[in-house]
């Protein structure tokens, strides 16, 4: 789908030290910031919109389209600070994947298949998506439509096309914002979403919305912010288009005989399943590889998101199409899991290998609380881990004598646990 994207579906995990809420891609996402600026910061913001005004009608926007949504526009300097930080890539994968594919969040997957039924039906015979898929990137992207951002896309692109890194990027994006709002695809009031640009129930870039954004329940307005069969089908569109084989899975978790040498081996590197069958792979329940519609000439890669120690998995091209959504193998690896969740498959048989798991949203809920009681201002109680909340694990692991990481483990929620019964038993 897009690049960049990666900065984007992000955000909906952005404070948080897995991408509990996202991305982009992705976190309850901040609203944008109400810091004061300077009539110079303001004077300059507005002289680069100025400048930015031919290159806008250059590109399809009118000049009364862009004098409209530009003339009172602010920027917002925070979003600055967002631009290098991509949790996909700094984050334990064991705690990322365990605030996004957790009980709760498989439950409303489940209700939401339910609940859709007909249209993800429909989806599924328009596009060859199956609807477990279609539902996964919906439930990792924006919890289901519940956390799509709260950034005023105008006011973040706008900033982000006059300063920072990446300006061409974000001026292709803003502008293409501006083209949507002229063509009637979507209302000023419904641009709201991450810091970079992402928004809708599956967080498309402005760009990926002009592309592939399809109208699905015959309106006549491709709306994936308050049209859920628009975004659904609009998702199912972009996987098919980035690749996606009817019929053929994402891939599983193998088990690898001891001694192996896996050198080399990655997500591009892929090979026949009859080289693999060779060399005594075999999926994690000690089945033959080959199955259903694959065969022995099917082109698979070996995935070793922690190392040779962790689960272990060949990955096909439907893999590929999802890692395009956001890439980052681990958002792919998320979003792959969770869909084989929906369709009732269990968890890795392999563990991480941690000595201190991830925390599920509820877990990391009860952490919250915990320091609630304790007299830490760190916001509301909404499994999302930030900055306050990882301050206030760090001072409490210091006074137990843990190690004062800040990570919302299962470590520290034992030590939490074990307090707490302390203080009841008074």
């Amino acid at each position: 789908m897009r690049s960049f994207i990666l900065l984007c579906t992000s955000t909906l995990f952005a404070l948080t030290t897995a991408h509990a809420e996202l991305i982009i891609n992705g976190q309850k996402v901040v609203t944008a910031s109400t810091e004061f600026q300077s009539p110079a910061q303001t004077q300059n913001f507005q002289a680069c919109l100025s400048q930015l005004r031919g290159q806008a009608l250059a590109s399809g926007v009118s000049g009364n389209t862009y004098d409209r949504y530009t003339q009172n526009l602010s920027p917002d300097y925070s979003v600055l600070e967002k631009l290098n930080y991509q949790p996909e890539f700094s984050t334990p994968i064991w705690d990322y994947l365990s605030g996004l594919v957790d009980d709760e969040r498989v439950q409303v997957g489940l209700q939401k298949l339910q609940q859709h039924k007909d249209v993800l039906n429909r989806v599924a015979s328009a596009y060859g998506v199956p609807a477990e898929t279609v539902v996964a990137v919906w439930g990792v992207e924006s919890n289901f439509g519940q956390i799509a951002g709260s950034y005023p896309l105008l006011q973040a692109l706008g900033t982000l096309s006059c300063e920072g890194r990446r300006q061409g990027f974000f001026r292709g994006e803003f502008f293409t914002t501006l083209r949507l709002l002229q063509r009637g695809d979507v209302r000023e009031d419904q641009l709201k979403g991450s810091w970079a640009g992402a928004f809708g129930h599956t967080q498309f870039m402005p760009s990926t919305y002009d592309e592939l954004a399809v109208d699905f329940d015959g309106d006549g307005r491709r709306d994936l912010v308050s049209s859920v069969p628009d975004a659904l089908a609009s998702t199912a569109n972009f996987l098919s288009k980035r690749g996606w084989q009817t019929g053929q899975p994402w891939g599983f978790e193998v088990k690898v005989p001891a001694g192996t040498y896996l050198g080399g081996e990655g997500r591009r590197n892929k090979k026949s399943l009859a080289s693999w069958v060779n060399r005594g792979v075999l999926r994690a329940d000690g089945s033959p590889l080959i199955q259903g519609n694959l065969t022995e000439s099917s082109q698979a890669s070996l995935m070793m998101p922690a190392g040779e120690n962790g689960p272990l998995f060949l990955v096909f091209k439907n893999f590929d199409a999802i890692y395009s959504y956001n890439a980052a193998e681990s958002y792919a690896l998320a979003i792959a899991h969770l869909s084989d969740r929906l369709q009732g498959k269990g968890s890795f048989s392999t563990a991480w290998p941690t000595d201190d798991a991830g925390t599920s949203r509820a877990e990391r809920r009860e952490i919250q609380q915990y320091l609630l009681n304790k007299g830490y201002d760190i916001g509301n109680v909404d499994g999302l881990i930030g900055d306050k909340t990882r301050q206030a694990i760090r001072q409490e692991q210091m006074k137990l004598g843990l190690s004062p990481t800040g990570r919302a483990g299962q470590v520290v929620l034992k030590a939490f646990r074990t307090e707490n019964a302390k203080f009841i038993l008074k």
